[in-house]
């Protein structure tokens, strides 16, 4: 629902001579019109959205496509430590060990694209500002095939340690843009399935690096890691062409006061069959946009930090960066974990591809037996409960890990660990941030968020090969301790600080934060989006509340001097 202040009544939306706004988005007629299209997009049921935003879900899956590719690499980094050829090739001899890379060049190359990721990000949040998200992924994924020739033809672990830093780059900005583009293209009904999604295609990425790493395992030379890369760039060739004819975000554009040009991209959007008036959609951009003005949301990253945006920041990088502290750089994926308990290289990633099935169908569960009849909160909360919970049952199994039954127990605890992690904070850390976030600082509040991610991984991501090699630490299932720990820390937080968001439209969740209530009463609170007096009170009441406090400051100053 959308937030109502005086001055938005008044708005001063001047027509240019390109285009001369209807009269149906001017003064009395802008509420009117934006209360209309809040109310059908609330009351569209799932089935009726997709139907009338089928185009809009076409381009959604587009862009979440290129999530695929981090997917994909980032399960390849993981699983190419026990991978023989691959071993051999880049690490060290060491007796009784075999060929492995030293638990340093494990840490620097596992984190080398989450560095360049990061950086990818914070560019990309200036990016899409100025160029629109559909130019600004054409660009990344045109340098990602330049980048992809150096990985693939890396003589040493140097040089492909800094072909992973630069292909970090343009992922970061998928990671960042996907969810953002999905959460402002469709409607209410289906923004946590399609935000979510994301997560989806990061297991399918994941998924055809199972299979090929799979299929590859048992040839012994240097095609059987070179593949796996040149596979990547398929992803480009696909879907720069596809792209071309995107529609830009209509938020984007009235952010940029291109209001034609956004109402032109949700004709595109919107199926024509649809009962859907396209001005209607736009009157209810514009009027939170004008919103978000009137509470003095800016546009830059350090608005994120002001007010109760700060609050928003927290909530969206946390949840994110949960997936880490969750466990996920210790139970996801975890072929070494398989290797150190004692299984076989043929165990190890079959099991791999097994657990990565299972998680596609944990995405699955999560949008028919979860997602439709509770909410985000408690799915987070009681998903990070549990997975702290099978991590320190992992931890005390390792007692017995003398016992070969007992390490493949904790094989099959990791997978049944995944498919908890895809009900939950797999599926909602990247949605949560797309919806937390207001309009304006959207873009920047997901990147923000995904560089948290990035920045625990890297921290936490560095000590992960220490706690597993066999010429460190070699704390093999005990690691489970650690990382049950970090999940339990989460699900407190998350208690105490995650609001529920389902259901709720984006000015609603602006008021919400805009009035300081608890996360717990998100769900309950009544709010009246287009209360006009108490929606201006709210926007000025900050200023108003600032400037007694000055008063009251200077009347103090004067008493002591006098």
């Amino acid at each position: 629902m959308a937030v109502k202040t005086a001055a938005a009544e008044h708005v001063d939306l001047k027509p240019s001579t390109a285009y001369r706004l209807n009269e149906e988005l001017y003064g009395k007629e802008l509420n009117l019109n934006a209360k209309t299209g809040a109310e059908v997009e609330q009351h569209l049921p799932p089935l009726q959205a997709i139907k009338a935003y089928k185009k809009a879900v076409f381009w959604s899956l587009v862009v979440s496509m290129c999530v695929i590719m981090e997917g994909y690499d980032t399960s390849l980094i993981g699983n190419f430590f026990a991978y023989p050829s691959f071993a051999k090739k880049y690490g060290e001899y060491f007796p009784g060990a075999g060929y492995q890379l030293t638990a340093a060049w494990q840490a620097g190359f596992s984190n080398a694209t989450g560095v360049g990721s990061f950086f990818g990000v914070i560019a990309n949040g200036y990016l899409v500002d100025i160029f629109g998200q559909k130019r600004v992924l054409i660009g990344a994924l045109s340098a990602l095939s330049g980048f992809i020739f150096i990985m693939f033809f890396a003589p040493n672990i140097t040089v492909l340690t800094i072909g992973g830093f630069l292909c970090g780059l343009p992922w970061g900005v998928f990671a960042s843009s996907a969810p953002a583009y999905a959460s402002e293209v469709l409607p209410l009904s289906l923004r946590g399935y399609f935000t979510s999604y994301i997560n989806m295609c990061f297991i399918i990425g994941q998924l055809i690096a199972s299979g090929v790493l799979e299929g590859l395992v048992h040839l012994d030379s240097e095609w059987s890691y070179r593949i796996p890369y040149g596979l990547q760039w398929v992803w480009p060739v696909l879907l720069i062409p596809i792209l071309f004819f995107a529609p830009e975000s209509p938020w984007h554009l009235v952010r940029k006061d291109r209001l034609q040009e956004a109402e032109k991209s949700l004709r595109r959007l919107q199926s024509k069959k649809a009962n859907i008036d396209p001005k209607q959609t736009l009157a209810t951009i514009v009027h939170t946009n004008k919103l978000e003005q009137e509470l003095s949301v800016g546009t830059s990253y350090w608005d994120c930090f002001k007010g109760f945006e700060r609050r928003r920041t927290e909530i969206a990088c946390v949840a994110f960066a949960g997936q880490i502290t969750s466990g996920i750089c210790f139970a996801y994926n975890s072929t070494y974990f398989f290797q150190q308990v004692g299984l076989t290289t043929a165990q190890t990633y079959k099991l791999n591809v097994g657990g990565t099935g299972l998680a596609l169908v944990g995405t699955f569960c999560n949008w028919f037996f979860l997602m439709p009849y509770f909410g985000r909160r408690t799915i987070y909360v009681w998903g990070m409960f549990s997975m702290a919970m099978i991590l320190f049952i992992i931890g005390i199994l390792n007692v017995w890990t003398s016992n070969n039954s007992v390490g493949m127990s904790q094989a099959v605890l990791t997978l049944v660990w995944t498919f908890v992690f895809q009900l939950s904070a797999g599926q909602l850390g990247w949605a949560l941030p797309a919806e937390i976030g207001s309009t304006r600082l959207r873009q920047k509040t997901v990147c923000l968020a995904r560089n948290a991610y990035y920045l625990v991984s890297l921290g936490l991501g560095t000590l992960q090969p220490y706690f597993m090699n066999p010429t460190k630490w070699n704390l093999k299932g005990y690691t489970g301790f650690v990382w049950g720990g970090t999940a339990l820390l989460t699900f407190v937080w998350a208690y105490f600080r995650l609001p529920e968001t389902k259901g709720r439209s984006y000015e609603e969740i602006d008021i919400l934060f805009a009035k300081g209530v608890p996360a717990r009463k998100f769900k309950t609170y009544q709010v009246d989006a287009y209360n006009e007096q108490e929606n201006s009170e709210l926007a000025h009441g900050g200023n108003v509340e600032l400037m007694h406090k000055a008063e009251q400051v200077f009347i103090e100053n004067v008493g002591t001097k006098a």
